[in-house]
């Protein structure tokens, strides 16, 4: 009788419909009583929420996480905010760390970049920025150590002039020529350049004088000290408008000492034209004497004859010579 009431139990158990969620899982254990049976529930462990995240959320999820960035500290570049930099100037101050110096020194390193290509605009082209920029480092290390945080004004309007001065004070200690002559060359320029755009051509003496307020030997003076030698560098580039062949200046530089070869040609085809009705002889003579250099006397032992001889027959060809071009100008008049 038992067995039925069993079944009768379990069959209207399947019929009630019961939420998965709310009725925790139960089993079915045989109790120390023969012939019944005690339901108990079963232990369910608790499982980690799971994202249920599908392809493009994965990736979109992916790619924030690697385009995020770990702060990075000052010693790497980082700009510093306007708190930290007077954190670190109030301690750099009490403890003087070098440490601290670097972290101050690379932080303003844009401002001496800014200012050495400002002043290399006004240069040669043979002074390199790296060479300014690192002028312009020794003044921001003056500058910082050198700065009183009480005095309550901006650091960067403090080491703008200090930058600025270490750049020309290093430009002034490369340059042989003395100061006082470079600001009367620059004053002769400046005047220069005035007249020219009031006037529309080149000024004169007279009106140059006039304008610095100089009579003609002052001015003549100032002129001659202004015009002091400078030294070029023959391996710096020339600038002749070309990018594609740059070229440095010794290999334009002009050769006094070679021949000209037009020169030559000319010279060459003017002999021809001029011995061309001469004798092998006078010929000889002529070639000896005009391009050799050689004496009469020498002329004469090479040829075995008097000097006299020699002479004679080069004042008759001078004759005959003369003689032909009078009669081409003649011509062509």
């Amino acid at each position: 009788m038992a067995k039925p009431a069993v079944a009768a139990r379990s069959a209207r158990s399947k019929s009630t419909p019961v939420a998965a969620k709310s009725t925790p899982k139960m089993k079915v254990v045989s109790s120390k009583k023969p012939g019944k049976l005690v339901a108990q529930p079963e232990k369910v462990e608790a499982q980690k929420p799971t994202l249920n995240l599908g392809k493009p959320e994965l990736q979109q999820a992916a790619k924030k996480v690697a385009e995020r960035k770990l702060p990075e500290t000052p010693t790497q570049g980082q700009q510093l905010a306007e708190e930290e930099l007077v954190t670190v100037w109030k301690t750099y101050k009490k403890t003087r760390d070098d440490n601290l110096r670097n972290i101050l020194i690379e932080h303003h390193m844009p401002l001496v970049r800014m200012i050495a290509e400002r002043v290399l605009q006004t240069l040669p082209k043979s002074i390199e920025l790296d060479d300014l920029t690192s002028a312009g480092t020794f003044g921001l290390m003056d500058a910082i150590n050198g700065f009183d945080l009480s005095r309550g004004i901006k650091f960067k309007t403090y080491c703008t002039t200090r930058i600025r001065g270490s750049i020309l004070d290093e430009l002034r200690s490369q340059d042989w020529v003395p100061r006082l002559v470079r600001l009367k060359a620059h004053k002769l320029e400046r005047a220069t350049r005035l007249l020219e755009g009031q006037l529309g051509r080149l000024p004169n003496q007279a009106e140059l004088a006039k304008e610095l307020g100089l009579t003609m030997e002052e001015l003549q003076d100032h002129q001659n000290e202004a015009s002091a030698r400078t030294i070029f560098s023959l391996s710096e580039k020339w600038d002749d408008g070309d990018d594609d062949k740059e070229m440095e200046k010794i290999e334009i530089l002009a050769d006094k000492k070679c021949e000209n070869p037009v020169e030559t040609i000319q010279s060459r085809d003017a002999l021809d034209t001029i011995t061309r009705n001469l004798t092998k002889k006078e010929r000889l003579i002529i070639l000896m004497y005009y391009y050799e250099g050689l004496t009469m006397r020498e002329i004469g032992e090479i040829m075995e004859l008097t000097e006299s001889r020699v002479c004679q027959i080069h004042s008759n060809v001078m004759a005959r010579l003369k003689a032909q071009l009078d009669r081409v100008q003649l011509q062509t008049a």
